[in-house]
């Protein structure tokens, strides 16, 4: 039988015997009368002063043990094996982008027995790259291969982070997955699981030859620029290289800056609402202060790494949080059209970096984009990122203290020197977003200063625009995952506005390759 222990509280300096050794204690048994001991999950309890490292654990004791009563110890039901799925296609589905999502629902077809044709806009992985650390040092946008688009999606250029707050048990394959293709083992049982941008790139190659060894065709370098219909039903696709392929499974797994995709879309008539997402900043504080904040005399032990964070203040219908905070990590040159600005924030495996970095985010909707066109908010979104160009002349990130920020004056840097991959400008931020969200995000400062000691100081830095938060809208779809009206296409993952971060794309790919097996049985 299979048993869980929740809540075991260790000190930062026990080692894993002790982690095995409470847990044999709470269970009353010895070292062999147990096996397959693992760690499902591990997580720092910073509330009180003394901070400890908190475990789940799971073993595996014979059916005739007895198990004592007690409010941490679970029996759990023994797995049931799945039917894997098996695919009877007579046609090649195409998938469209390579992100998680994309990439997932590759995976879960082509072990069904349908490989499917990938098609991605932007460069592999290696190349992409390359491309990126030229835009970083004043070379020029490749507006096809940046940090929004490119093999591996936005999520590459990120912290990897892998947390999730869905419920689907499709998120322990995911990981497994991960973890086979590269991906540190801690990322099993972590409570914030992230593989890091550096690792992650390599992840992605390891996916890509796995992939291509079970069928699968990349074609890189390759947009889709439109659909052909007949009574309803797509029939073939159209790429950037000019071509026309036969196509009536596809999957659209195009990631959330695909603004030329949604307008072709859109021109078919396919069905698309507004989405609520967030605007906002990159705030920078030196790590070791946030350390000391969270950890207080326990900031810099080993077992801790760099301390991590997640706030939030709500005010009415609107708020403030902070949104992928990456510690140790840097603010990066994030735009993929020409002549706007945008940020977003990385880390390395090691989160080495000397600064932490986190979105601080508000809340927008149709109240800023005054029109229910379906595309109003990426016209909403294109209008911060040109202001911002405009604000810097097309220099670089405007960038202010937060002493300026709150007092609408341009200072002087202090201790905290921006990490930003490009140029930072010295400007006044008040004047990049509508009246209501500087107001939020100064009122927000307020609030998250009284959670975390410091996280206004003055001389802590804030860059912006942070506008590709997640999908400004979201394609419709019904039960069965497809597009009503036309049918073959399947909007899917955080471009199609179904998820919200590495992991739930990935899943929402695996939900819509079972949905097309499923539908060809």
């Amino acid at each position: 039988m299979i048993i869980r222990i929740n809540n075991i509280a260790l000190s930062l300096d026990a080692d894993g015997n002790q982690l095995q050794e409470r847990a044999l204690a709470i269970l009353k048994k010895k070292e062999s009368q147990v096996s397959n001991f693992r760690i499902v999950r591990r997580s720092v309890d910073a509330r009180k002063k003394q901070v400890r490292l908190v475990y789940c654990v799971e073993m595996t004791l014979r059916e005739n043990a007895t198990v004592p009563h007690h409010a941490d110890v679970h029996i759990l039901p023994e797995p049931m094996a799945e039917a894997p799925l098996v695919s009877r296609l007579t046609d090649r589905p195409i998938v469209v982008g390579t992100g998680p999502c994309g990439l997932f629902c590759a995976l879960s077809l082509a072990r069904a027995g349908a490989p499917p044709l990938i098609l991605e806009r932007g460069a592999m992985v290696e190349k992409r790259a390359a491309l990126v650390e030229q835009y970083w040092q004043g070379g020029p946008l490749d507006p096809n291969s940046n940090v929004q688009f490119g093999e591996g999606g936005a999520g590459t250029f990120s912290d990897g982070k892998l947390t999730t707050r869905i419920g689907d048990p499709r998120v322990t394959s995911v990981l497994a997955d991960f973890h086979r293709f590269g991906a540190h083992a801690d990322i099993l049982y972590m409570a914030k699981p992230h593989i890091g941008t550096d690792v992650l790139r390599q992840v992605i190659i390891n996916m890509r030859t796995h992939l291509i060894e079970l069928g699968c065709e990349f074609r890189f370098e390759t947009a889709l620029t439109d659909i052909k219909t007949k009574k309803g039903q797509l029939t073939h696709i159209v790429t950037s290289q000019g071509k026309e392929i036969p196509c009536r499974h596809l999957i659209l797994a195009v990631g959330h800056s695909a603004r030329d995709t949604y307008e072709m879309l859109f021109s078919h008539g396919v069905s698309m609402v507004q989405k609520p997402f967030s605007v906002g900043l990159r705030i920078e504080h030196l790590q070791a202060d946030i350390d000391k904040a969270m950890y207080g005399d326990f900031a810099g032990h080993p077992a801790l790494g760099p301390a991590e964070y997640q706030l939030s203040h709500r005010e009415g219908d609107t708020g403030c949080y902070s949104f992928c905070m990456c510690p140790g990590g840097q603010v990066v040159a994030a735009a993929s059209e020409e002549e706007t600005i945008v940020t977003n924030g990385m880390s390395y495996r090691a989160r080495g970096g000397k600064n932490a970095n986190a979105a601080l985010c508000v809340n927008v909707d149709r109240r800023y984009f005054n029109s229910d066109h379906p595309l109003a908010g990426v016209t909403f979104q294109r209008a911060l990122e040109h202001r911002a160009f405009a604000m810097t002349s097309g220099v670089g990130a405007p960038i202010q203290t937060v002493k300026g920020f709150t007092e609408n004056r341009i200072l002087p840097f202090g201790k905290v020197i921006p990490s930003y991959t490009g140029t930072p400008v010295p400007a006044d931020l008040s004047a990049l977003f509508p009246k209501p969200v500087t107001d939020m995000l100064k009122r927000g400062l307020i609030a998250f200063n009284r959670k975390i000691d410091g996280f206004a100081a003055p001389d802590a830095l804030l860059t912006g625009p942070e506008t590709r938060t997640s999908a400004p809208l979201r394609i419709l779809r019904n039960e069965e995952m497809e597009c009503p009206a036309v049918k073959g296409l399947y909007p899917a993952g955080e471009g199609a506005g179904y998820a919200g971060g590495i992991m739930s794309a990935a899943v929402d790919g695996l939900r819509v390759a079972q949905a097309i097996v499923m539908q060809t049985k």
